[in-house]
């Protein structure tokens, strides 16, 4: 009998068509898709000797690791809900996201906080689901209780039927601000992202995929790990990245693939090692969570690699543009073209407006911002605002909510900082509006300069002189040594907006 369609037979169908490729590295452990298979399924019969059920919730919280993909699978073969959760966020933090779901079931890394300390706040958050209360969460230690539950498994479990649009993964999403929520992302909504990415990006079943950006994040789980098991490619899982390891194994392993912020590819590019490392078997570098900055390109463009960029949220699974390798210095500058199963158009105040098989249909348990964030005609609202050129190429100007007017006039952040980085010892900079009793709201910028660099504030000012009208310069700018960013690279205002109160 063929195994029915969802994300959970996706073991079965690979173990079924390429057993003996590897499917997963980690360390010096290697998984073939049999093996894979094999441990995903004795999983999702232990899983279900807990009393998971077909739409229960099962969480995940570690690093990279083979037990993330095992427990993915393993939990949607049995019509449950993985709820990946982000490892970088504070004990309360997990407390409310397991909260929130009502999980049955915690896997998590040695040396995880789960305390009863820790998850006391499940006892006083009222959002659990009404058949899910604080003695029903069950915790398994990867390395322990984990690999018990499926070496002693005793049966294997064939996945379940799933409709298409039955949720999968519960993805929280990356704001800075507000109460979180998490994306309701289906089998179809993953599914189309993955074929997404293999059209446009062009994979083949011999790839080689560095993974060390984080899964629990849409883009690495997305655009990377999805599409390149579904093609029958390598996945190479790194807990943490590092430069020297990150050098050690691109010509170790094979890799063709290297997904990651531009942060962690300036820091390889400033290696020593870079020049001397072989990088000849690299096809694509994927990269997300901010622009490439143009100096950046010419550097790896000189070792004859170039970046696929594009533009995503969680709630597009999440692909939404990508810049292609024929266009990526062309280009430069902007988020490329739709995915080839995705539909954009601007809207308002040019809003970035996205519709396709791989959007979601909203948020778990928030049915109101869940109707907030579609238009009348579907659309999702990205919150994000963009132009398109004559040939359909994106340029993401900011984000709507970072919009503010100065003396009446609206004022783009991003605009004012992508003049700044233009300065010769501006490397990252950023600008947020603050009040002002005469203007409104006026700009006020951060910047970080090249080591080494003594251009001051004044100087900063100076070179916006004729670049930006009048009323867009900052009034104030500050020199630090970095700018705080959240894990997907992406600037965090609400940090700088904390630094002015």
């Amino acid at each position: 009998m063929s195994p029915p369609p969802g994300l959970g037979s996706w073991t079965v169908r690979r173990a079924r068509t390429t057993p003996e490729r590897t499917a997963l590295a980690h360390g010096g452990r290697r998984l073939t898709y049999a093996a894979l298979d094999d441990r995903v399924r004795a999983l999702a019969a232990g899983l279900a000797g807990l009393g998971v059920a077909r739409g229960d919730r099962v969480a995940y919280l570690g690093p990279n690791h083979p037990a993330f993909v095992e427990t993915l699978f393993a939990t949607t073969a049995l019509g449950a809900v993985f709820v990946p959760l982000n490892a970088r966020l504070a004990p309360e933090e997990h407390a409310f996201a397991l909260a929130d779901t009502g999980a049955r079931v915690l896997v998590h890394a040695p040396g995880a906080d789960v305390s009863d300390a820790a998850l006391q706040t499940l006892d006083v958050l009222a959002v659990r689901s009404e058949h899910a209360d604080r003695a029903s969460l069950t915790t398994l230690e990867v390395g322990a209780g984990y690999d018990e539950l499926i070496t002693t498994a005793a049966t294997r479990s064939d996945p379940v039927h799933v409709d298409p649009d039955d949720t999968a993964v519960l993805l929280y999403t990356s704001g800075t601000t507000g109460r979180p929520k998490a994306a309701r992302l289906s089998h179809a909504n993953l599914t189309w992202n993955a074929l997404n990415v293999l059209v446009d990006v062009d994979l083949a079943r011999d790839e080689v995929c560095l993974l060390s950006a984080p899964l629990f994040h849409a883009a690495a789980l997305g655009m990377t790990c999805l599409p390149v098991l579904l093609k029958g490619g390598t996945l190479v899982l790194e807990e943490a990245f590092d430069v020297d390891r990150t050098l050690d194994l691109v010509p170790a392993q094979g890799v063709t693939i290297m997904f990651g912020v531009p942060t962690m590819f300036a820091a390889l590019a400033r290696s020593p090692r870079f020049a001397d490392t072989d990088l000849s078997g690299v096809r694509y570098l994927l990269c997300g969570g901010a622009p490439v900055p143009p100096s950046l390109l010419e550097v790896y463009a000189a070792r004859g690699l170039t970046f696929l960029q594009g533009y995503g949220m969680t709630e597009a699974a999440p692909g939404v543009l990508l810049l292609d390798r024929e266009h990526a210095r062309e280009k430069t500058g902007t988020a490329g073209r739709p995915h080839f199963f995705s539909d954009v158009r601007l809207g308002d105040s040019g809003e970035i407006l996205v519709r396709g098989p791989n959007v979601v249909d909203g948020y778990w348990r928030r049915p109101d911002e869940s109707a907030e964030a579609f238009d009348d005609e579907g659309w999702f609202r990205s919150g994000d605002v963009a132009t398109v050129d004559d040939d359909g190429f994106h340029r993401i100007v900011d984000r709507v909510k970072d919009l503010y007017i100065s003396g009446g006039e609206n004022v783009s952040p991003a605009e004012v900082e992508g003049v700044l980085v233009g300065h010769p010892d501006v490397v990252d900079a950023a600008v947020i509006g603050v009040p002002d009793e005469r203007w409104g709201e006026i700009g006020r910028a951060w910047v970080v300069l090249a080591p080494g660099a003594t251009s001051t504030p004044s100087d900063v000012l100076t070179f916006l002189e004729g670049r930006l009208a009048r009323f867009k310069h900052p009034r104030a700018v500050e020199v630090v040594d970095a700018l705080p960013r959240n894990p997907t690279g992406k600037l965090d205002k609400g940090a700088l907006r904390a630094r002015e109160h």
